[in-house]
C-alpha cells in the first residue's frame, strides 16, 4: 500500500534527505511531504515513510534514519546516510518507474550507488570532506544543494519549507539527468562493442554517432585501436582515444603538422580537400564527409605507427 505521508525532519535541510525525497516523491507522487520532528509524525505507522529522522532503521516499519547508535553500515563498513538507505530499499523501483530496461536496472543501480549516492553518504556522515575536492569544494553537489537554504536572517513564515521544496525540484533535475546519462552509457556500451567486433584488426573505430566509447574499448581489450570516427550534425569527427580514464594522454595524437589548422590550411597540410579543422591540442579533427574523415584517420594512424618506438604504441 502506498504511503500517505513522506516524513523527514523540519528546519535546515541537507543533501541526503533532499535526494531521498527525489526518489520517494517519484514513487509516491500522491503522498504529502511532511517536515516535522513532532513525535506523532516521526513514530512509524502504516501510512508513512520516515527518513533522516526518528532514531531508528527498520525498512519493514518504513523508517530510515542513520543518526542513532548501531546505524547500518555498508558491507565494506562505510556509513549510510538516509539517501543511501532509501536508495538501497527503493532504488530499483525508482529505476523501473523511469522505464529503465530490466536488464539494465541492476548495473545502473549499483553504478549510481557507487558514483552518486556513496559520496553523498560519506559527506553527510563526515567521512569525506568537501575540501578533498580542492578548489572545486564549493561546487560539489551536497554543498551546492545546501546553498539553496534560506540565509540566516530570513525569518519569513515557513522559509525552510519553501526553500526545501524549491531545492527539491533542482535536486530532481540532477538525479534524473544522472540516471539518463548512466542509462545512455549502457546503451552506448552495447553499440560500441558491436562496432569493435565489426572493425576487427582495424585501428580506426567507426561509430554511427558520437557516444561514450572508451569503457567498451577497454572492456573489449581493443588496445590496437587509435582513433574513433563518427558523424556529427553537419560533418564528421576524428577523435583520439585516451590511455586512461583519469588522464588526457592519448594512445596516439593527431599529426603535429595539423595542430590548430582549419579550412584551406588544413586541407593543404593533410592533402585531404574536405578536411576542415584540427584542434591545437591534436585530440580532435573534423571533415565535411565520411570519406575525408576516414582518410584523415588513416593518415594519422600511419604517422603514429611510424613513431611507435618513441610513443610505445601497441604492435
Amino acid at each position: 500500500m502506498a504511503p500517505d505521508f513522506l516524513v523527514t525532519h523540519s528546519g535546515g535541510f541537507h543533501a541526503d534527505e533532499l535526494l531521498s525525497s527525489v526518489i520517494l516523491t517519484r514513487l509516491f507522487p500522491r503522498a504529502n511531504v511532511i517536515r516535522s520532528r513532532a513525535p506523532e509524525w516521526i513514530t512509524p505507522g502504516s501510512d508513512k515513510i520516515i527518513y533522516d529522522v526518528g532514531g531508528a532503521y527498520d525498512p519493514d516499519a518504513g523508517i530510515f534514519d542513520h543518526h542513532q547508535r548501531g546505524a547500518p553500515l555498508r558491507d565494506d563498513g562505510q556509513p549510510f546516510s538516509s539517501f543511501g538507505l532509501i536508495w538501497r530499499r527503493f532504488g530499483r523501483d525508482y529505476l523501473n518507474a523511469l522505464s529503465i530496461p530490466a536488464l539494465d536496472i541492476d548495473p545502473l543501480h549499483d553504478g549510481f550507488d557507487r558514483d552518486f549516492v556513496l559520496p553523498v553518504d560519506l559527506m553527510d556522515n563526515g567521512a569525506l570532506s568537501p575540501s578533498s575536492a580542492g578548489v572545486l569544494s564549493k561546487l560539489t553537489l551536497p554543498v551546492l544543494l545546501e546553498t539553496l537554504k534560506p540565509v540566516f536572517d530570513d525569518n519569513g513564515p515557513r522559509a525552510d519549507d519553501r526553500a526545501f521544496h524549491e531545492a527539491l525540484s533542482i535536486a530532481r533535475s540532477f538525479v534524473e539527468a544522472a540516471i539518463r546519462q548512466s542509462a545512455g552509457k549502457l546503451r552506448a556500451h552495447a553499440i560500441v562493442l558491436q562496432a569493435i567486433a565489426a572493425a576487427g584488426d582495424n585501428r580506426i573505430l567507426e561509430l554511427p554517432m558520437g557516444m561514450p566509447f572508451r569503457p567498451a574499448i577497454v572492456k573489449a581489450g581493443a588496445d590496437h585501436m587509435l582513433f574513433v570516427v563518427h558523424p556529427r550534425e553537419t560533418d564528421w569527427c576524428i577523435t583520439g582515444i585516451r590511455r586512461s580514464s583519469d588522464g588526457f594522454e592519448l594512445r596516439a595524437d593527431l599529426p603535429a603538422s595539423w595542430a590548430g589548422l582549419a579550412g584551406t590550411d588544413l586541407a593543404m597540410a593533410t592533402g585531404v580537400a574536405d578536411a576542415t579543422f584540427c584542434h591545437n591540442g591534436r585530440f580532435i579533427a573534423a571533415a565535411r564527409t565520411r570519406e575525408a574523415a576516414l582518410e584523415l584517420a588513416r593518415i594519422a594512424v600511419a604517422q603514429a605507427l611510424a613513431h611507435d618506438e618513441t610513443r610505445q604504441l601497441p604492435a
